[in-house]
């Protein structure tokens, strides 16, 4: 087996976005697409942001299309970095789509803290190896960066911060809304169409085996058993140990290339994705291929 440490000797202060970028794309590319998924599902528990999703009808009625979306507009920075002219107009269609609803600072900021600690614990638990300390700190300062970029004010500096924001956040905000609820149901939805249909009990089951207590009960979902739970983190620890087993991937897995990005056969522009409002003139610009 043949391994290559690509963030070995990387300073985590000043080329966070290479070591994040790595990790992302050729450490744990499943991995994270799995936790920063599982991240986004979480923050639907929190009313505000489940209700708004709801009332936008977009997390419902196109849900493929969003999902294909947000995954999208998050790897494009990641790619071509924050400062590249694709980079700025991802981040500015992110910031358009945000600026037409009331969002308030501090659910902005809880997301936020969902895509720096979410991954981390997944990958804990379920990874191959576990972040460094330079790693985890990298994740910190790119999210930060994205963060500021999104005019996102009082941002955490640690990890522990982050993870004591969003623990926190979760134990004061989650609760049952039934228009949240839909947002959940549709999300699990699309899940299921990723795998084959008689899997679909399976992936039910299993989805609901990585949920925690608080996050089940927000959404009056049945509590998938021991048993379950037990053989589904199995099944996850089973992989991480075949994955240390192989040699380190060479060419890097991106999320506009996955199969279950389905919206664009024939690629993309960043300016064309996410939502605008009834009559918004679109530019044709920042073309990308996928």
């Amino acid at each position: 087996m043949l391994t290559i440490d690509r963030n070995h000797g990387l300073d985590a202060e000043t080329r966070f976005a290479e070591i994040y970028r790595n990790l992302t794309v050729y450490d744990f590319p499943w991995d994270m697409n799995q936790a920063l998924s599982f991240a986004l599902f979480r923050t639907y528990a929190v009313p505000s942001v489940g209700r708004l999703l709801a009332q936008t009808a977009e997390f419902t009625d196109n849900v493929q299309r969003r999902y294909d979306d947000t995954a999208l507009l998050l790897e494009v920075p990641l790619l071509e970095g924050f400062s590249s002219p694709e980079g700025k107009s991802a981040i500015r269609r992110i910031n358009q789509m945000h600026k037409r609803y009331d969002i308030s600072n501090d659910d902005m900021l809880y997301v936020l803290a969902t895509f720096v600690v979410v991954p981390k614990r997944w990958i804990d638990s379920y990874g191959w190896r576990k972040l460094t300390y330079d790693e985890v700190v990298a994740s910190v300062r790119y999210y930060q960066t994205l963060g500021k970029h999104m005019a996102i004010t009082d941002i955490p500096d640690t990890y522990e911060d982050f993870a004591h924001l969003m623990d926190d956040y979760e134990r004061e905000h989650f609760a049952f809304d039934a228009d949240a609820v839909k947002v959940a149901d549709s999300t699990l939805g699309l899940l299921k169409t990723f795998y084959p249909k008689p899997l679909a009990p399976v992936i039910d089951i299993f989805s609901r085996s990585l949920m925690d207590e608080p996050l089940l009960d927000a959404f009056h979902y049945r509590e998938p058993g021991r048993l379950a739970r037990r053989l589904s983190v199995a099944g996850l620890r089973a992989r991480a140990r075949f994955v240390a087993l192989l040699p380190s991937r060479r060419k890097p897995l991106l999320v506009h290339e996955m199969p279950r990005i389905r919206s664009y056969p024939n690629g993309f522009e960043v300016s064309r994705l996410g939502t605008f409002a009834p009559g918004c003139p679109v530019a044709h610009s920042s073309a990308k291929a996928g």
